[in-house]
């Protein structure tokens, strides 16, 4: 088994300075919080909008060549502008056809193998696959012994997420939950925090079998979009909310399509199932990534199950 040979490469173990930076977590009004923040940063005033993005753009060093529309002041408010889309060129796919690659720009916080249904989140904290997936044991099952990457978006991140592989949509599950904060430190610190967060989970066929993209909300994460289906949250609620896409339903995607996005800043789970791909060995745990960038390759076998489903996938989008 390949698992048995590669280890989870993670987060380090929590430090007393970031358990100290979490405690308020537990105490603020989350989704208060965040709906504030949705409502400022769609606040169309354009001295309000423009000194926001002024700020941001300082604050985060954020780089505007790379932007479809590289004025700031074009933007029709600030969400606008943190969602901006960037420039076709700015994130070229690889040529290989069965390359695995990166759904967003962000830094890898743990990734390797599902040891049987139990996930790093960082050294000595770990979660399962049904508690990430809303508790569907069925669905769960399918990614036992596969394989996961977490990949943190920062503020300063591209913040549109997109196909690691090429797919059709099956499901689409809304998770109530908390809005912890997700950056490292918050990470190292919660326990079970990403199966504790208000996610998104979409759920894919792909030529070697199945994919699941989980978009986690975080603190100031006033929404989660796909392309599909529009905002997810909010409303936010407390039930588990599902949509199944059969026949005609069943969108397919190609790698590197747009697939949701982030209204401020969060975290991508993806999961694969067992023996379908292999993550590349130099992928470190800290590690800035891009989106289109490889992180990893299909398995040996199948190999023209994987150029079938890319060609019908383009005829469909023609």
């Amino acid at each position: 088994m390949r698992n048995a040979a590669t280890p989870v490469r993670a987060s380090g173990p929590a430090t007393l300075s970031d358990r100290l930076k979490s405690l308020p977590f537990y105490l603020l009004p989350h989704h208060a919080i965040s709906a504030l923040v949705h409502a400022a940063a769609r606040w169309r005033a354009p001295w309000w909008k423009n000194a926001l993005t002024r700020w941001f753009i300082r604050q985060y060093k954020v780089d505007l060549s790379e932007a479809l529309e590289s004025d700031p002041r074009a933007y029709a408010d600030f969400n606008a502008f943190f969602t901006r889309a960037l420039r076709p060129e700015a994130r070229p796919l690889p040529d290989d056809v069965e390359a695995v690659i990166s759904p967003a720009d962000g830094t890898i916080s743990a990734i390797g193998p599902i040891d049987g249904d139990t996930l790093v989140q960082a050294k000595g904290r770990s979660f399962t696959v049904r508690e990430l997936l809303g508790g569907d044991e069925t669905l769960a099952s399918r990614f036992h012994g596969g394989q996961f990457v977490t990949v943190y978006l920062s503020p300063a991140d591209y913040h549109r997420v997109h196909m690691p592989a090429s797919g059709r949509l099956r499901e689409m599950i809304h998770i109530p939950g908390r809005l912890f904060g997700v950056a490292a430190f918050s990470v190292r610190a919660v326990d079970r925090l990403f199966a504790r967060n208000e996610r998104m989970v979409a759920v894919f066929d792909t030529a070697r079998g199945p994919m699941a993209v989980v978009m986690v909300g975080a603190i100031n994460v006033s929404s989660i979009e796909t392309v599909w289906a529009g905002a997810i949250t909010p409303p936010r609620g407390r039930s588990i909310r599902r949509w199944f896409y059969r026949g005609s339903d069943a969108r397919s995607f190609q790698r590197g399509d747009e697939m949701g996005r982030f209204n401020m800043g969060s975290t991508v789970i993806v999961l694969f199932g067992p023996d379908q791909m292999d993550w590349l060995p130099e992928l470190q745990a800290d590690q800035k990534v891009r989106m289109g960038e490889a992180l990893g390759r299909y398995a040996a076998s199948g190999d023209s199950n994987v150029v079938q489903l890319d060609a019908y996938l383009k005829s469909r989008s023609q």
